[in-house]
């Protein structure tokens, strides 16, 4: 049995979960800018981090609680303010909210996550932001999914959620999230939060092992902009509340859960792109034939990040002759002769050089809000995609600051 998508799922349909959403003031005009994600009995966890160097303090509080063997109650999270860049006084803050919320929530402080997005370098108002958690807490609720998704948008134009519903053993299991990200995304990992709720009964080692590959095949498989940020996070809680047996990676319905899980972050990965800062264009880069797996991660790469060749998508040209200077740069084993470039499976490039297929036709497929380039390098068997996309003047005026 397949998984079936969960008519406006998010968040919260999994069985056994709670969320809020609300405005604590960190935002101007009145925004939800604070949410809480709870669960009614403790967690497994599984989370992704940013591999930036420059981390985040919640993303170093929400590390080490990750780490432990300690299930999770609950995730706090604001928009607003990243509490990047803000020392020994961030880690303190990030501290803070998570003992509030365990104090609110009764439960305890390790087993609580932390997330912040929004402006680097910016302490949080915390006399505003633990007033906002006491307000959330008091607004917990299984419906109140959408209303997290909102408090966690920056610069995003509309909420990202989605859920995915399969059986064990006869008995429903849910896989819902929500996510959010517009601009500096790119692999590993990007400006997005993405949290994961499920009522699998699944133990803390399969779940990580699932998680890591799902991730490795959504969120790092996408690109606005070629920026990695400080705050990224990816967090997976799963809470057993569907009472199925234990899955374990020899269960006949493991290889369900990891599909159905890829599944809900590869939407919810796709949304992200979607609502791109100023995009027009939505592109997918898949690159065959390279040599070997980093070679083949190397062109995708490459070619997605490319400002040049993202311009020209904007202006719907599909100038190719960039796609091949990308290549060529891009460390991976190219031999020119031998390269071959498709738009949506029109022929571009033939053995390197220009195919018969006239400009105009290629430029009618550039000019749509989605098409795909394929790529064969002819040099072996391995394959690699990213989903990308144009890059506009709207997306220069959205990042000129104040």
């Amino acid at each position: 049995m397949e998984a079936k998508l969960v008519k406006d799922g998010g968040v919260t349909s999994a069985q056994g979960f709670q969320a809020a959403g609300i405005a604590c003031g960190l935002k101007e005009g009145g925004a939800k800018d604070l949410a809480l994600i709870v669960s009614d009995i403790p967690a497994e966890v599984a989370a992704t981090f940013t591999t930036n160097a420059v981390k985040a303090a919640p993303v170093k509080v929400s590390m080490r609680h990750a780490r432990n063997h300690t299930k999770i109650r609950g995730v706090v999270v604001n928009s607003g303010c990243a509490n990047a860049c803000t020392g020994v006084s961030g880690i303190t803050d990030a501290k803070a909210m998570i003992e509030h919320a365990a104090k609110v929530t009764t439960s305890k402080p390790r087993e609580w996550l932390v997330c912040s997005t929004g402006r680097i370098g910016t302490r949080l108002p915390m006399a505003k932001i633990l007033k906002g958690i006491d307000k959330a807490a008091d607004k917990l609720g299984s419906e109140s999914g959408v209303e997290a998704a909102k408090a966690i948008m920056t610069t995003d134009t509309r909420r990202k959620e989605c859920a995915m519903r399969f059986k064990v053993a006869g008995r429903k299991v849910t896989i819902g999230g929500m996510a959010k990200g517009a601009g500096m995304i790119h692999p590993n990992m990007a400006t997005m939060l993405c949290f994961i709720t499920t009522d699998a009964n699944i133990d803390r080692t399969t779940l990580r092992s699932c998680v890591a590959e799902a991730v490795e095949m959504s969120f790092n498989r996408i690109s606005v902009d070629g920026d990695t940020s400080t705050n990224d996070t990816v967090i997976v809680l799963a809470n057993g509340a569907a009472g199925t047996p234990l899955l374990k990676s020899f269960h006949p319905q493991y290889p369900l859960f990891t599909k159905t899980l890829t599944q809900v972050m590869r939407k919810l990965a796709r949304m992200i792109v979607e609502d791109g800062e100023g995009i027009t264009r939505v592109v997918e880069v898949v690159v065959k034939g390279a040599a070997n797996a980093n070679d083949a991660k190397l062109a995708t790469l490459a070619v997605s990040k490319s400002e040049l060749i993202k311009c020209a998508w904007a202006g719907g040209d599909p100038n190719w002759g960039r796609i091949m200077a990308a290549l060529g740069y891009s460390g991976a084993r190219v031999r020119e002769e031998m390269v071959e470039i498709f738009y949506d499976g029109v022929a571009a490039v033939v053995n390197g050089q220009p195919s018969k297929t006239p400009v105009a036709r290629l430029k009618k497929i550039c000019r749509q809000p989605k098409f795909t380039i394929t790529i064969n390098l002819h040099a072996g068997s391995a394959e690699h995609s990213v989903l990308t996309t144009d890059l506009t003047e709207e997306y220069v005026k959205i990042n000129l600051g104040e």
